[in-house]
């Protein structure tokens, strides 16, 4: 299963923290950001993880927000 994960600075921390946890179960994952701390926008990155699931692009989607 194929799942896309974006999020705000604010939930990076959780968001790798998922990465790393659904990767360990066997999950692809498609990152679409945010990378870094710096403050941002969360629809910049919700925006095109929901997309990317709406395409079938991707199964399901996770979207992190503060």
């Amino acid at each position: 299963m194929k799942i896309a994960i974006g999020c705000d600075h604010g939930a990076l921390d959780l968001k790798n923290k998922v990465i790393a946890h659904l990767t360990a179960k066997g999950y692809e994952m498609v990152n679409f950001g945010t990378d870094t701390l710096d403050s941002c926008d969360y629809p910049d990155f919700a925006g095109p993880a929901a997309q990317a699931v709406a395409n079938g692009e991707c199964d399901k989607g996770i979207v992190l927000c503060t």
